[in-house]
């Protein structure tokens, strides 16, 4: 593995953040990792985007441990990518390329593979005559999955046309959704977004009670799932898990995976899952940020979610904690703050409109959740009972309806 951070960009602890990220995301691959190195530059050689002293390092190194794939943490130009093999004699893979192999193995329903397909194409378009060189010599391994095995003849204008093809089938299929959208109940609705691996899945498992496939390792789910979330009272509403975000996320996958990523623009409410216990979870919530601005969903209401928080002692999670006085701290696994997630959601979720409501003299607390949870309006005292027209979130609303009555107030 190669880091080549520019020089005042990233502190030692960063650079070697970047590189445990590249082998996690090498692990979920299947590639082994025998070692890894870095070197900081001024700005990119055109050449090997390393210094020529490094490329000669590295020659040695491959050679000493029979290495046959070098991985780098940075976007490599494909003039670049095709110098550094003929250079190094093996398999040369960028970020990008690796980030785009690992989404076609776990891609499982037909609109993922199709928009695994179509970043793939859009990535080996302009690099074709450097992947014709390995596609004629290897079939199947790391960066060599998906399109490449069933492409080995094809030439750009084949590739352009296959990419005009599938961005209208995926067109299609942002059409259906939005047909899906319009036939579905009437329900309030929350997104769960974050860093892959923040543990959003595991969460929509504990907020839901759904068999959830749920594994420790990047990238795990690609397909969007969403559940309905009964809360009680007769009020429901649903959650959707969303794809995970990962810094330098390829633009080409950013694009392919908008069809999915709408269910972020039908939100009323984003729950940005944040992994508590991570180092770099400042960095990491940086970058759903900027991926949330490019898909101009980031003045949705959110709920900031610190997951993991069983794995962290007192005084780090109170760390963790200074300054976010409005995150929810829980643990997925354990089960610790779950409901106090649910009731966070359930209050930022959106509220009625102005309902009047006949509360008997003997229910205090239905009185104390309307000023509780609601904005009052108008108050009456009456003999028995009192009159109040007040705003309500849903579950509120839910909770109080069998005193809900026409409209008495002034």
């Amino acid at each position: 593995m190669v880091g080549a951070p520019r020089k005042g960009s990233a502190d030692a602890t960063q650079v070697e953040d970047h590189l445990d990220e590249l082998r996690r995301l090498a692990d979920t691959a299947g590639a082994v990792v025998v070692g890894k190195t870095h070197q900081r530059v001024e700005a990119p050689t055109p050449t090997f985007y390393l210094g020529q002293g490094k490329v000669e390092e590295l020659k040695g190194v491959l050679q000493d441990t029979r290495s046959t794939l070098v991985l780098f943490d940075e976007p490599l130009s494909p003039v670049q990518g095709s110098n550094l093999e003929k250079a190094l004699a093996v398999r040369v893979m960028d970020r990008t390329e690796l980030i785009l192999d690992i989404f076609a193995t776990r891609a499982r329903s037909a609109e993922a593979k199709m928009q695994v397909e179509l970043a793939q194409l859009e990535y080996l378009l302009p690099r074709l005559t450097r992947m014709w060189t390995h596609l004629s010599r290897i079939r199947g391994g790391i960066g060599l999955r998906g399109p490449g095995e069933t492409q080995l003849e094809t030439d750009r204008r084949v590739i352009r046309r296959k990419i005009a093809v599938l961005k209208r089938r995926l067109e299609g299929v942002a059409d259906h959704r939005a047909n899906q959208r319009q036939g579905r109940r009437d329900l309030p609705g929350a997104a769960l977004v974050g860093y892959t691996n923040a543990g959003k899945s595991s969460i929509l498992r504990a907020l839901s009670g759904a068999d959830i496939f749920v594994e420790d390792r990047l990238f795990a789910t690609l397909d969007t799932l969403t559940r309905e979330i009964d809360v009680g009272g007769g009020y429901r509403f649903r959650v959707a898990d969303t794809v995970g975000f990962i810094r330098k996320l390829p633009h080409e996958l950013v694009a392919a995976f908008r069809a999915t990523l709408e269910e972020l623009t039908e939100a009323d409410v984003l729950v940005h899952v944040v992994d508590a216990s991570h180092p770099a979870l400042e960095e990491h919530m940086a970058a759903v940020d900027s991926l949330l601005r490019e898909l101009e969903v980031a003045d949705r209401p959110t709920v900031l979610a610190l997951n993991k928080i069983d794995r962290l002692d007192e005084a780090q999670a109170g760390a963790v904690l200074a300054g976010r006085r409005a995150a929810v701290a829980l643990s997925a696994a354990t089960g610790e703050g779950v409901e106090t997630l649910l009731d966070a959601v359930e209050k930022a979720l959106p509220i009625s409109g102005a309902v009047t409501l006949r509360i008997p003299h003997g229910d205090g607390a239905a009185l104390a959740l309307c000023y509780e949870r609601g904005r009052v309006l108008a108050r009456a005292d009456q003999p028995g009972h009192v009159t109040l027209e007040v705003e309500l979130p849903g579950p509120a609303l839910a909770a109080v309806a069998g005193y809900r009555v026409e409209r008495v107030l002034d």
